[in-house]
C-alpha cells in the first residue's frame, strides 16, 4: 500500500458519533478530501471544510438515500453496537443497512468498508480457529444483524458490482480489557491500516476479514483476505501480565468458552 494514497473525493463515515467513528472521524483525513460525518445522535460540528456533519436516523429510507448522494466509498459503522432486544436491532442494523446498499445502487457508489464483527461467529468455541469460510454461528440478535450485512454485501455484489470487505472487527479498544480480548484485540493502528487496505485494495468482492491484530494468542486466519495486504503490526502481548492479574472467571463462564464471549449469554429480552 502506497503511503500517500492519493484521496478520494467524498468518503462518507456511518456511526461517526460511536467509540470507532469518533477515531476514525480523526484518523480518515488523509483519505478524503471531503468527510462526510453520519450518526443519530449529536455530533461535534465540523472543524472545517474538509467535513460535513449530517444527522440520520439509517431507518430512514429517504434520509439515508440523501445522505449518499455525492460519495465515492462508504464505512459503514452505524447502527446499534451492543447486544439489544431484536426490535432495537431491526431498525439501524438490519433495515438502516439495506437502506444503505440500496442508496449505494441508485447512487453509483462501488466501495463499501462494512464494520461486521466476530458475534457473526461468535458461538464457536475459543478452541477453534476460524477462516473467512467457516460456518457463521451469530451469538446475539447483534451478531445476526452482521451475518445478514454480511449476505447483503454478497449480493449487492453478485447482482450489482457494488464490492464490500466486511471487517469482523474483534475488540478495539485502547488496550484488552480481558484475558479473552487477548486473542481479539485490535488497535487503533491496526484498525486505520486495515481501513486503507479496505479502500484502496483492487477487486476485492465480497471480502470477509478478522479485523484484529498481530496476537500471539490466534483464532483467526486471514488467509482469504490476502490480497488486501493487511499487516498488523500490534499485538496484546504488552498487556498479558496485567490482563492475567485480573481475578479469574469460573470455568464454565461465557467468556471463556466462546469466541464471542459473554454476548453468548445476553437475553432473553421479553418485556424490552
Amino acid at each position: 500500500m502506497s503511503s500517500s494514497p492519493t484521496p478520494f473525493n467524498r468518503l462518507l463515515l456511518t456511526g461517526a458519533a460511536g467509540g470507532l467513528g469518533k477515531v476514525l472521524r480523526e484518523r480518515l483525513k488523509p483519505y478524503a478530501r471531503i468527510l462526510r460525518l453520519s450518526d443519530i445522535a449529536e455530533m461535534p460540528a465540523a472543524t472545517s471544510e474538509h467535513e460535513e456533519v449530517v444527522r440520520c436516523d439509517l431507518a430512514d429510507k429517504q434520509a439515508v438515500d440523501q445522505l449518499v448522494e455525492g460519495v465515492d466509498a462508504i464505512l459503514h459503522f452505524g447502527g446499534v453496537s451492543t447486544e439489544h432486544s431484536f426490535e432495537t436491532i431491526l431498525g439501524a442494523n438490519i433495515c438502516g443497512t439495506f437502506h444503505l446498499y440500496e442508496a449505494a445502487r441508485r447512487h453509483g457508489v462501488k466501495r463499501v468498508i462494512f464494520a461486521s464483527s466476530n458475534h457473526v461467529i461468535g458461538f464457536h468455541q475459543q478452541t477453534e480457529t476460524l477462516d473467512a469460510h467457516c460456518l457463521r454461528r451469530p451469538d446475539s440478535y447483534y451478531g445476526l444483524s452482521k451475518s445478514y450485512g454480511e449476505d447483503l454485501a454478497s449480493f449487492y455484489f453478485d447482482r450489482y458490482g457494488i464490492e464490500t470487505v466486511s471487517v469482523r472487527i474483534g475488540s478495539s479498544f485502547p488496550e484488552p480489557q480481558n484475558v479473552r480480548m487477548l486473542a481479539t484485540w485490535f488497535s487503533y493502528d491496526d484498525l486505520v491500516q486495515l481501513m486503507e487496505c479496505s479502500l484502496y485494495a483492487s477487486d476485492v468482492g465480497h471480502t470477509v476479514v478478522y479485523g484484529v491484530s498481530d496476537n500471539k494468542a490466534k483464532w483467526w486466519d486471514n488467509r482469504y483476505a490476502a490480497h488486501l495486504g493487511y499487516a498488523p503490526k500490534d499485538s496484546s502481548e504488552p498487556f498479558r501480565e496485567k490482563v492475567e492479574a485480573l481475578p479469574p472467571l469460573p470455568a464454565d463462564d461465557p467468556q471463556r468458552i466462546y469466541q464471542g464471549g459473554a454476548f453468548a449469554a445476553m437475553g432473553p429480552f421479553e418485556g424490552k
